[in-house]
């Protein structure tokens, strides 16, 4: 059994190495002959899967990949195929929910906003936003849920519309890339959407890029438009609107997602779901390869309050305004992109930092963001 996995999967030898014959592959590289004699194909999002690269394989059992974009994989294809297809859906949504956290708290900070009495709009109440939900539950901090296919689903969650969620404070789209239909997610945020936003609101896109106009955007901030935008995606990745940088108050690679948990839980979940398609024993984890954490034990205040305490550690863990600074400096096209992708430092979650709460009132508060006690 032939297993490929592109290169840029983390500990993929280790999880794969003795469930067949492993070849590593980079997609700058790859290519149909490369793949003829494929059991297995595990990607990231940087390899396009389509007829094309899979035209001399005949052999193919399982395709995977270690995100949970799937916008790179032609799925209508592997299906004629009767191929099986698994993505890594929710491997990086705790990733992308502390991101939106780092956003929101170097804002407040910034603009002296006290977050305790500011109410956070999340569309989008999928992996991403339920886990936003849950921290910003922990924190006390108010929020309202818009998804109207899950609420059309049956999801018994109190959702709102997106009228009302265009008068809160803070606005964070965490909805996949939707072209047309009756939820359509494509230019969501359109010239007039934004037009109706205030300069004292903040609006994060973390999910794909088309779901904001950039250049609505662009054309907005021309005409002396004020507004707080965070973008962490773009449209037309990796080729962007260079020009509409300098507009934005947080910018960075799409790399919300890119901790070092949220990357090798994908590896994981691939991993699991090969052993279960080949009635396997599971017998690895995660926990067995991640490294200990470089930063902590922190140390929390038995004077502060929860949310001052909750922010110094946060920032500590995961300062947004570092990247947006190298992005800012280093971003010039798309190879300039890609690079800052691919080479982005090492992160990690709160899960993986020990923290030293001592006799602070909301220490369980603490914990309950994922952080480890002493």
């Amino acid at each position: 059994m032939k297993i490929y996995y592109e290169d840029s999967m983390p500990y993929a030898a280790e999880f794969f190495n003795e469930l067949g014959e492993c070849q590593v592959f980079s997609h700058k590289t790859v290519n149909a002959a490369m793949l003829a004699d494929a059991d297995v194909l595990l990607v990231r999002s940087t390899t396009k899967v389509n007829a094309n690269l899979l035209s001399q394989n005949t052999r193919l059992q399982f395709v995977a990949t270690a995100t949970a974009g799937t916008d790179h994989v032609d799925q209508e294809y592997l299906a004629t195929r009767g191929i099986p297809f698994v993505s890594a859906g929710g491997c990086n949504a705790v990733a992308v929910a502390e991101y939106v956290l780092s956003a929101m708290i170097v804002t407040a900070n910034k603009h002296s906003w006290q977050l305790a009495d500011k109410t956070v709009g999340i569309v989008g109440a999928g992996h991403v936003g339920t886990a936003l939900s849950s921290l910003l539950t922990v924190l006390g901090i108010k929020h309202k849920l818009c998804d109207p296919p899950l609420a059309d689903g049956g999801d018994t969650r109190a959702f709102v519309t997106m009228d009302e969620i265009m008068q809160c404070d803070v606005i964070t789209l965490h909805v996949p890339w939707v072209k047309e239909g009756k939820y359509q997610t494509q230019g969501m945020f359109d010239k007039h959407r934004l037009k109706q936003l205030s300069e004292q609101q903040l609006l994060i896109n973390a999910c794909r890029g088309e779901v904001l106009d950039n250049q609505a955007a662009l054309e907005l901030f021309e005409q002396g438009k004020k507004l707080n935008l965070v973008l962490d995606v773009w449209d037309n990745e990796p080729d962007i609107k260079l020009e509409l940088i300098p507009h934005i108050a947080l910018a960075t690679a799409h790399i919300a997602g890119h901790t070092i948990e949220g990357k090798a839980r994908g590896t994981e979940m691939l991993y699991l779901a090969l052993c279960e398609l080949w009635g396997k024993q599971a017998d690895k984890k995660l926990s067995d390869y991640l490294p200990k954490a470089t930063i902590g034990p922190l140390i929390v205040k038995d004077t502060q309050d929860l949310l001052k305490a909750a922010s110094q550690l946060i920032l500590k863990v995961y300062d947004i305004s570092e990247d947006d600074q190298a992005f800012k400096k280093q971003a010039d096209g798309p190879d300039q992109f890609r690079y800052i992708r691919k080479h982005y430092p090492i992160r990690r979650e709160f899960s993986a930092i020990v923290v030293n709460a001592g006799n602070f009132v909301d220490s369980k508060a603490i914990y309950a963001l994922g952080f480890l006690p002493l």
